[in-house]
């Protein structure tokens, strides 16, 4: 039986081709920092579209470090909520007869009980 095994380096362990004569595209470094303070580099290809965010190793998104913000943060205009979607169609006044009328037809049965 031992004339028969094999002997040498294990089959698929190491590669036996070299790195000589082989360029590898040109990279870049990018910096992502997480609200924990986490640093991550990455290195990418040139070229290539950067990720202004990417996931920590905590869990926590991190923002590119010396990365442009986004219009969204600079607009300098508020968020609008629902509310003030809604009152941008209808008046208070408005909406008080449509809530009674809604009341008022729950309690006639026009809708399902869910309780």
């Amino acid at each position: 039986m031992a004339e028969r095994s094999l002997r040498g380096m294990s089959i698929g362990a190491k590669s036996l081709e070299s790195d000589d004569n082989v360029d590898f595209a040109p990279r870049s470094e990018v910096a992502y920092i997480c609200p924990k303070g986490h640093r991550t580099i990455l290195p990418l290809a040139e070229g290539a579209e950067v990720p202004e965010e990417w996931e920590c190793r905590c869990g926590q998104i991190a923002k590119r470090e010396g990365g442009e913000e986004t219009e969204e943060h600079h607009s300098g205009k508020p968020t609008r909520t629902h509310w003030d979607m809604l009152m941008e169609r209808r008046s208070e006044d408005e909406l008080k007869v449509l809530l009674d009328k809604r009341l008022k037809m729950r309690r006639e049965g026009w809708f399902p009980d869910y309780e």
